[in-house]
């Protein structure tokens, strides 16, 4: 009904799950990518416990989790853990498909079968799990059998990773005095918390961007107000989005302020909740995607396809364009590897810069590089770049390929980030296309980052505070809620305020000063090349 009304191809807020809108903060993205570097590379075995409240998105973690496991891998998925210790291990031999005839109802016979399968399973290099979801309901005897499983085991390793999801009782639980034994052979703990403000309105202006949105609705303090009134909690910031866009459309309104979020909240809210500030929720969690089903996966976005293309569009490539080829399938490479093409590369950034100016589909001479001294623009006048140092969630949250400098020791090399997952980044290195563990690429970048974006003109050189002009306007109106301000006002507090506004929701440095990134972030609307959010 709203759709066309706001720009956009389909409901952003829905409560139905969609796997396109997944969008995981970059603490939960990191906690899935430690898991998995652990399963993949032999963990080391024990246990892995991960926590949180009704609802906030354990389940769905561990289903991304299955989805990305290793093809070495496999699983014995329980989700119904109230049985007694021989009922439990029959079910953990049937989800690894092991012939328990004549076994049931002996715990000997069925663990003597599951060492077999595991001595079996480890000579041919492959990983099993246990995932044992609501852990919060075992029973004393079978967690002590789970804990048992602990002891199969070669003179090196492990034979079984435990993973196991339950609700904060299960801390409690865990850390009583008879079960110290197992309390020791936890090697990883994860417990989840809820959205913050900065990552409630990361999460929004995502949805909207996968819905085909270009011009954001919601004003700064409706954001802000959508936190508070849902506690964090992202099944409930879409029922109070979706609710407050019905009342904007209604109205003829175009900006969402924290008014119609208030009446929004009052509306869907059960009246004990609609009353309250929500404190309560600090401890509910808030994975930023609402109740995947298990076999569901991410599915890539390379670029927004806008209602209306903003006016900054740049001109069409000319011959001496460089025009990205279809990317090969990813290699993988070990750190051995990876180091050695980081050698073989070199240090040289131009090549790095020439893809990415293809991706953008600029001219191999539209930007000037110095090794020694910042990028510059020479051919387009609405193309611009950043250099700089900053964290990789900061760059991911731009949504723009970016190059990053890798090095280890002596050996550095320019790549070009073109997507990540929750457990990978994909890069481009020389002529290779690389698909890289997240921990291991941390490990060998050390923050330093160019990249590019458009925007007009006037904004090759970032205002000053209480400076004035074409550059200072354009900033006011992009945060203005109707997008109608009065030309030659100041940078002065108020707008300083909303800028700080700005930064603290893309996880930027908040000093409230419109430097390249803050630039990039409010430019956001021009069409152009998208990090991968899947890489196949």
């Amino acid at each position: 009904m709203y759709l066309g009304y706001y720009g956009l191809h389909e409901a952003p807020f829905s409560i139905t799950p969609d796997p396109r809108f997944v969008h995981l903060s970059e603490r939960h993205r990191d906690a899935l990518a430690h898991l998995l570097f652990g399963i993949d590379k032999g963990g080391g075995g024990g246990f892995v416990q991960l926590t949180g409240e009704v609802g906030t998105g354990k389940t769905t973690l561990s289903r991304l989790l299955l989805e990305q496991l290793p093809d070495n891998a496999r699983i014995a998925l329980v989700l119904n853990p109230r049985q007694n210790a021989i009922e439990l291990l029959e079910t953990i031999c049937e989800e690894l498909r092991i012939d328990i005839t004549g076994k049931r109802g002996s715990a000997k016979a069925l663990v003597d079968a599951l060492n077999v399968y595991l001595l079996d399973a480890y000579a041919k290099g492959l990983r099993v799990v246990l995932l044992i979801d609501e852990a919060q309901n075992l029973p004393a005897d079978a967690l002590e059998q789970v804990r048992l499983l602990t002891n199969l085991e070669t003179d090196t390793q492990k034979l079984l990773q435990i993973l196991l999801l339950g609700q904060p009782e299960l801390r409690t639980m865990v850390a009583r005095p008879e079960l110290r034994q197992l309390a020791q052979r936890i090697t990883a703990r994860f417990h989840l918390t809820p959205l913050d403000a900065k990552e409630t309105a990361v999460y929004l202006r995502h949805r909207w961007r996968v819905a085909g949105g270009t011009r954001f609705p919601f004003d700064a303090a409706a954001v802000q107000r959508l936190h508070a009134r849902a506690g964090g909690v992202p099944r409930l910031i879409n029922v109070i989005a979706e609710r407050a866009l019905l009342a904007g459309y209604a109205r003829d309104a175009t900006s969402i302020d924290a008014k119609l979020v208030d009446a929004a909240a009052d509306e869907v809210l059960p009246p004990v909740l609609a009353r309250r500030s929500w404190p309560w929720l600090a401890g509910a969690a808030a994975l930023v995607a609402i109740a995947l089903a298990a076999g569901w996966a991410w599915r890539s976005r390379t670029a927004d396809s806008p209602a209306q293309a903003p006016k900054t569009t740049a001109t069409a490539a000319s011959a001496t364009t460089v025009l990205p080829a279809p990317l090969p399938d990813a290699e993988t490479l070990d750190v051995a590897a990876l180091v050695q093409l980081l050698g073989a590369t070199g240090d040289t950034p131009l090549p790095a810069w020439q893809h990415l100016l293809g991706l953008w589909s600029l001219p191999a001479d539209a930007i000037t590089v110095d090794p020694s001294g910042p990028c510059t623009p020479s051919a387009q006048a609405e193309v611009h770049c950043v250099q700089g140092r900053a964290r990789l969630d900061t760059l991911l949250a731009l949504d723009r390929p970016i190059l990053l400098r890798l090095q280890d020791g002596s050996a550095r090399a320019w790549a070009v980030l073109l997507g990540a997952d929750a457990r990978n980044a994909r890069v481009r290195i020389g002529t290779r296309t690389l698909d890289l563990d997240r921990v291991l690429l941390q490990s060998r970048w050390n923050g330093d980052y160019a990249g590019l974006w458009r925007g007009p003109a006037v904004l090759a050189k970032p205002p000053r505070l209480d400076s004035t002009g074409a550059a200072v306007d354009w900033i006011r109106q992009r945060l203005s809620p109707t997008g109608n301000v009065v030309p030659g006002a100041p940078y002065d507090e108020a707008l300083r305020a909303s800028v700080r506004q700005l930064q603290e929701a893309r996880g930027l440095p908040a000093d409230g000063i419109a430097g390249p990134l803050t630039l990039m972030a409010l430019a956001d609307d021009p069409p152009g090349p998208r990090l991968l959010r899947v890489l196949d």
